[in-house]
């Protein structure tokens, strides 16, 4: 590997990952579990964009039945389950409703369809069934409208605090060796047959180490970043799409809630938040810098119709926003319909030097990093494992 200018660290890392959100560390754990030196650069602090930024929620993707993405749900089950068993502290069962009225465009008989799948995908265990609401437990359930209810029925999903989760792997990859520098900016990186050159700044000053192979987390940033990478690997055409969120006062106390915006029909969550309400989420295409992202008076106006709807006597006082971006594929389809399958990207397929992950899912980011590990074993040595990411318990960690 040729030399190139930079502060002379001779540091040698068999993976170093840009990117310290959920994927990011999931795959340094991995990596570690598997024997693997590594190292994280992160620019700003772990989980400070898209993964402290999202609705909360470890889940099985009940909404992406309707695309047909039975692999992605099933999946989505299975990690839910681990995750439940991995980190009791972090990740919790909470129940969730979902009521029907006359203009609800998903009628009982397609909902029925749908949790009946949703059950049988996640192997008909207790956490993944299903009931009908009796109308005279509807008055129970905090407010709901109950004019012109036909039905509610509740089932289960899981929600977790969703920066203290990625803080948990990144120290569950620490633990097994792995390095964090951060605030730390990747700036370059020269890929040759024997590694990669790898180029950041670390508190005004230029640093390099070399690597193996370079794991492209950065997520909204991801092609940011690939135009650093020299020679350019090729790049997925990605859409940057922002989801909101309101904090509310006052609390629910019955679970959370699975509602249809009235503007447009789109999936929007009511869930208990530390003492308040999360309600969430939006979808607007978002073409600035992803540093800049912030919550749009548009979004709040939505977000608190959808509320007033379901619940018109509820507290409707914001007192938190925030947005997180989304990186799903560039369609000329609804935003609402794109895939939310993972892409992966690589510089050589056969033996990559660089990999990128092109979006992915909360719940799915161990299943994502072990696919990611695949990718990496046709280019590493092997090495003897340490660990396994299925039997690793995750443990709350302080914030910093």
């Amino acid at each position: 590997m040729r030399d190139s200018p930079g502060r002379d660290v001779t540091d040698h890392f068999d993976v170093v990952i840009i990117g310290g959100g959920i994927h990011g560390v999931g795959v340094a754990q991995a990596a570690a579990c598997d024997g693997y030196s590594v190292l994280v650069l992160e620019q700003t602090g772990l989980a400070s964009a898209t993964s402290g930024s999202s609705s909360k929620l470890i889940h099985g993707g009940l909404r992406y039945l309707e695309g047909l993405h039975f692999s992605l749900v099933r999946e989505s089950l299975r990690e839910r389950t681990l995750l439940l068993k991995l980190a009791p502290d972090l990740v919790q069962l909470q129940v969730f409703h979902i009521p029907i009225y006359p203009e609800t465009s998903r009628r009982p008989m397609m909902i029925r369809a749908g949790l009946s799948l949703y059950a049988l995908l996640g192997g008909l265990r207790p956490a993944n069934r299903f009931r009908t609401l009796r109308p005279g437990e509807w008055q129970d359930l905090d407010g709901l409208e109950t004019k012109h209810l036909q039905a509610v029925y509740q089932y289960y999903d899981a929600q977790t605090d969703d920066a203290a989760l990625t803080r948990a792997v990144m120290q569950s990859a620490t633990d097994l060796g792995a390095g964090l520098q951060c605030p730390a900016e990747f700036t370059a990186a020269e890929i040759a047959a024997d590694g990669c050159a790898v180029h950041y700044t670390l508190g005004g000053m230029d640093y390099r180490c070399s690597a193996s192979v370079l794991v492209n987390a950065a997520g909204p940033w991801i092609n940011t970043v690939a135009g650093r990478i020299h020679p350019p690997p090729p790049t997925t055409a990605v859409a940057l799409v922002q989801g909101s969120h309101l904090v509310l006062e006052g609390r629910i106390e019955k679970g959370g809630y699975y509602l249809e915006a009235p503007a447009d029909r789109r999936a929007v969550f009511l869930l208990p938040w530390k003492g308040r309400t999360l309600l969430g989420t939006t979808e607007t295409v978002y073409s600035g810098d992803p540093a800049d992202v912030a919550p749009l008076a548009a979004e709040e106006a939505y977000l608190l119709e959808t509320l007033r709807h379901y619940f018109p006597h509820r507290p409707q006082t914001v007192v938190d926003r925030f947005t997180g971006l989304r990186v799903l594929p560039a369609a000329g389809n609804a935003v609402f319909a794109r895939s939310r399958e993972t892409r992966f990207g690589t510089d050589d397929p056969r033996r990559p030097r660089v990999v990128a992950i092109y979006g992915g899912k909360l719940t799915g980011y161990r299943a994502t990093a072990q696919r990611v590990m695949r990718l990496l074993h046709r280019t590493l040595p092997s090495r003897k494992p340490l660990a396994n990411t299925e039997r690793l318990k995750l443990k709350p960690v302080q914030e910093p």
